[in-house]
């Protein structure tokens, strides 16, 4: 069953990886983001019940 053999699947699959993880993966996450989070302070809204025509 050559579909088993681990020994050139395994070398691609770790050199991909590791590819990602150290040469992508930082220049991806130096990029700031689009919609940068705003320091607001949080309001509670005010909810009023729901008034059920039926009851």
């Amino acid at each position: 069953m050559p579909q088993l053999n681990p020994n050139p699947w395994f070398f691609i699959m770790l050199t991909s990886w590791m590819a990602f993880s150290l040469i992508i993966q930082p220049k991806l996450l130096s990029f700031t983001s689009t919609n940068p989070t705003l320091n607001k302070a949080s309001t509670a809204t005010k909810t009023t019940p729901w008034t059920w025509p039926w009851t």
